[in-house]
């Protein structure tokens, strides 16, 4: 029988740790037999998670019995992980053990170095300082999981059991992943990814300087705008407003302005009914299929799609 691993670590997130117990423990094999053995462990025999503690059975020496190690995150996943984790962690890769973390997770895969060189990815909130203390992995924020064969990382809350349904399916195939789904309450797969419930170009204390010409744009992004127009209202040259936004929110003058109208028509999408033609215009996109490629690029699916996941099928009608 497959044995599965769940690392619980002090602060560990209890919804990323039950995400991957629950799931595993309900799947079964087409005779009916469990297929998988859930072992959750750590580095000291109780640990905090949150608002209660946890009281495990096993400790680190349950990954080298492990198939499958499962790292859920902790709700600061900043300060270093314990040394024997990170070891212990280190030793299951050498020995080809598959290991994959849930949400922010991926940060002790990190500080172990599982993740150099790799494509990763991590909760969309997190993903800007996962990529700042670990400038030698690729953080893709747009994703629900990948899966780079012995490493495997998922986004945030939710997507941790879209990753967990995926191993199952490669593990047993589309029927026992199914059946896991159906007990879930979940889809096998979920179309787009997490780019879909990113909040962007908000003003932030980093963009503090910005700050004026930042909310002229949240008041007129419905407006056909120009550079020259942007550089007009922050009071700068163009080259200057260029530079200013390249180093404060490391995008163009333009591009802050199409992330601030696909903004706004999320929200249009979310709380109204409006027609996708009447949304283009109140955010300032040219046309209805200027707004649909804009809006498809950056969130990875159709306004349509995108409605229906947040307002509901009858909503989107």
């Amino acid at each position: 029988m497959h044995t599965i691993a769940v690392l619980a670590q002090q602060d560990t997130i209890a919804f990323d740790l039950a995400t991957a117990v629950e799931t595993f423990r309900h799947a079964r094999l087409p005779d009916g037999r469990p297929a998988y053995r859930i072992l959750v462990c750590g580095e000291a025999p109780e640990v905090g998670a949150g608002a209660f503690a946890l009281r495990l059975e096993h400790g680190l020496e349950a990954l080298e019995q492990a198939d499958t190690v499962i790292v859920p995150g902790r709700n600061d996943p900043r300060p270093p992980a314990g040394e024997a984790v990170l070891d212990a962690l280190r030793n299951a890769a050498a020995e080809g053990t598959r290991i994959a973390s849930i949400c922010v997770g991926a940060f002790t895969l990190a500080q172990a170095g599982l993740l150099n060189g790799l494509r990763a990815t991590t909760h969309w909130a997190a993903a800007e300082t996962l990529a700042r203390m670990h400038p030698q992995v690729e953080v893709d924020a747009d994703v629900l999981y990948v899966d780079s064969g012995q490493i495997l990382t998922s986004a945030g809350a939710a997507a941790g059991l879209d990753l967990c349904l995926h191993m199952i399916r490669k593990d047993h195939g589309t029927a026992v992943a199914a059946d896991a789904s159906r007990l879930s309450v979940a889809p096998l797969h979920r179309s787009g990814g997490q780019a879909q419930f990113i909040l962007r170009n908000r003003p932030t204390l980093q963009t503090a300087s910005l700050e004026p010409v930042l909310l002229w744009i949240e008041e007129n992004a419905h407006r056909r705008l120009t550079l020259e127009d942007l550089a007009q209202a922050a009071h700068m040259s163009v080259r200057t407003l260029n530079r200013r936004f390249h180093v404060e929110t490391g995008q163009s003058p333009m591009v802050w302005l199409n992330g601030v109208r696909i903004r706004h028509a999320q929200e249009y999408l979310e709380t109204t009914q409006h027609g996708i033609e009447r949304i283009a215009r109140q955010t300032g996109f040219p046309s209805p299929s200027t707004f649909r490629a804009a809006f498809h690029k950056a969130v990875g699916v159709a306004p349509s799609e995108y409605r229906r996941t947040f307002r509901g099928a009858a909503a989107a009608g």
